[in-house]
C-alpha cells in the first residue's frame, strides 16, 4: 500500500504582502498528479491545512477543489487539524464526509479516530493544547490520548497482524535533540512544555508529522516530518521542498521515499548593485518572476530602489542594504540555527540580546523592569 505524506499547506498564507494562493494551487495540483501517477491509496495531511483559524473564502475554495479532484480519482484523503487551524471548522461534517473517502479529525477526543486501509490502521491525533485534556505539557497530553488507543488495542482478541500509522502535529524531539528549524516557523519555543519525545510513538510503524517546515527524520525511529511543500521565508532559500511516499507491506513499513516538488516561483536571494541586478534580471527570463530578496551593495542613497528593482523582478519581496542590515539578518539567521540553546533561556534575556543587537546599546534597568512586567502579563493571559 502506498501513502503520500504532506503537511503544513498553510493555504491562504501571505508572505511579505504577497498572496501565495496561486503558488499553492500550483503545488496542490502537482501533489495530486504525483498521487495519481504513483497510484497511492491515500494522501495524509498532517495539519496546518490553512494559515489562519478563519481562512478567507478563496483559500477554502482552493482546498475544496483539491479535495474534490482527489476524491474523484478514488484517492482517500486523511487529515488532521494543526495549531494554525480551527479545530471546530476542520471537524465540520467529518462523520458525513467519511462516507465519501474524506477522513478528518479536528477536535481531539478521548477515543482517537482510526481509518482502516487493507491491513493498515491509521490513527489520527490532531494538535491540541495540554489544557484541553487536563494536562500540563504536550507530551503528557499525547501520552494520555495514545494510552486510550493502546488500552483498546489490548482488548482486541485474535492474532491479526496489522501495520499502524500515526498522523499528528507536534514539536517532536529525539532524547532532547530538536528538529532542524527554519525561520518560517513563526514561534520560538522556549522551554520544554511543547516538546514531545519520539519515544512516545513506540509501537507505530510510521509516524507522519506536521508542524516543522523542513522535511526530516527524527532520530532513528520511523518518525518523519514531511515539511511544508513551499518555501515561506528567505531562510529556506536554496532548500528543496517535497513530499514523502510511504510504502507499507504485510510486515510493516517497507520504505520512505522523498519526492521533490517544483514551485511556480522559487524563493531566492540575489546580491549586487542595483544596476547589476537590473542587468541580471533582464537576462534571467522567466526566473525573474521568482520571489527575491535583494541585498544591494550600492553606497549612498538610492531613490525608490524597490520600484526600480520590480521593473525587472516584479515579485521582489525584500531589499536589504549590505552592511548593518545584512549583519542583523545574519544575527537572526544564527539565532534560528541555534534555537536549541535559546529554548533554555527566558524570554526576557532573549529580548535584551535582541535589543542590544539592534540598538547597539544595553537596556536600562528601567527598561528591563518594564519588559519583565510585559512578559509576565502576557504569560498570565496565555495561561488564563
Amino acid at each position: 500500500m502506498k501513502l503520500l505524506h504532506v503537511a503544513d499547506l498553510h493555504i491562504g498564507k501571505i508572505v511579505n504582502e504577497f498572496s501565495m494562493l496561486e503558488d499553492q494551487k500550483y503545488i496542490l495540483e502537482q501533489i495530486l498528479q504525483t498521487a495519481i501517477v504513483q497510484k497511492v491509496d491515500a494522501i495524509l495531511i498532517a495539519g496546518d491545512l490553512y494559515d489562519r483559524s478563519i481562512p478567507p473564502a478563496d483559500a477554502v475554495a482552493v482546498f475544496d477543489h483539491f479535495l474534490t479532484q482527489a476524491l474523484g480519482h478514488q484517492i482517500r484523503m486523511i487529515m488532521i487539524a494543526g495549531n494554525h487551524d480551527s479545530q471546530e471548522r476542520v471537524s465540520f461534517l467529518e462523520d458525513v464526509l467519511q462516507g465519501q473517502g474524506l477522513y478528518i479529525s479536528g477536535v481531539p477526543k478521548e477515543e482517537l479516530k482510526t481509518v482502516r486501509l487493507q491491513n493498515t490502521e491509521i490513527v489520527l491525533l490532531p494538535f491540541c493544547k495540554p489544557s484541553q485534556v487536563q494536562c500540563s505539557t504536550s507530551e503528557e497530553a499525547v501520552r494520555k490520548l495514545l494510552s486510550g488507543y493502546w488500552e483498546k488495542e489490548k482488548e482486541q482478541t485474535g492474532d491479526e497482524k496489522k501495520s499502524r500509522i500515526l498522523v499528528t502535529h507536534y514539536f517532536v524531539t529525539d532524547s532532547g535533540r530538536e528538529p532542524e528549524l527554519s525561520d518560517s516557523e513563526a514561534t520560538i519555543h522556549v522551554g520544554s512544555l511543547d516538546n514531545v519525545d519520539a519515544s512516545v510513538f513506540e509501537g507505530f510503524d510510521y509516524v507522519a508529522l506536521g508542524h516543522i517546515h523542513k522535511k526530516q527524520q527524527i532520530g532513528q525511529r520511523p518518525v518523519y516530518y514531511a515539511g511544508a511543500p513551499l518555501k515561506y521565508s528567505f531562510g529556506e532559500a536554496g532548500s528543496i521542498k517535497g513530499m514523502l511516499l510511504v510504502t507499507v507491506g504485510d510486515e510493516g513499513l517497507k520504505r520512505v521515499e522523498e519526492l521533490p516538488l517544483t514551485p511556480l516561483h522559487d524563493m531566492r536571494k540575489i546580491k549586487g548593485t542595483l544596476q547589476e541586478l537590473l542587468k541580471q534580471g533582464r537576462e534571467e527570463g522567466e526566473k525573474a518572476l521568482d520571489y527575491v530578496q535583494a541585498c544591494l551593495t550600492d553606497e549612498g542613497e538610492l531613490i525608490d530602489p524597490m520600484e526600480t528593482l520590480r521593473s525587472v523582478y516584479p515579485n521582489a519581496m525584500q531589499i536589504i542594504r549590505a552592511g548593518k542590515e545584512e549583519i542583523q539578518m545574519e544575527f537572526y539567521a544564527g539565532a534560528v540555527a541555534g534555537r536549541g540553546s535559546l529554548r533554555k533561556r527566558d524570554a526576557g534575556s532573549l529580548f535584551q540580546d535582541f535589543y542590544a543587537e539592534i540598538k547597539e546599546q544595553e537596556m536600562t534597568e528601567e527598561q528591563r523592569h518594564y519588559i519583565t512586567g510585559v512578559i509576565r502579563e502576557a504569560k498570565e493571559r496565555l495561561e488564563g
